[in-house]
């Protein structure tokens, strides 16, 4: 059974890019996560103190116990780029895990 992933997104309305942005990322969490059953996704849009817009992405990982794993967020103007440093900071995590 695969991995699930829920997204939320605050702030602005998703579309199909940060979907598919998304998905490529679980599919390569998938891989090294064994023990992790589902994933939540949380995308805020909002503006910093110069009034640019940016994204942050924070992930949280659910293990097969039903423990929640709270993943470092990424931040960033480009929200592919955000969703990115999310995942691989979950997969940091994942590797320091196995590694003991």
């Amino acid at each position: 059974m695969g991995l699930g992933m829920q997204i939320a997104y605050q702030g602005f309305i998703g579309n199909n890019n940060v979907e598919r942005e998304a998905g490529v990322e679980l599919v390569r969490l998938e891989r090294a996560a064994q023990d992790i059953a589902n994933c939540h996704l949380t995308i805020e849009a909002y503006r910093d103190a110069s009034g640019d817009r940016r994204y942050d992405a924070r992930l949280d990982l659910v293990t097969r116990e039903f423990n929640l794993i709270p993943i470092e967020r990424g931040s960033d103007a480009d929200v592919g780029v955000a969703i990115h440093q999310a995942f691989d900071n979950a997969m940091r995590l994942l590797r320091q895990r196995r590694n003991g």
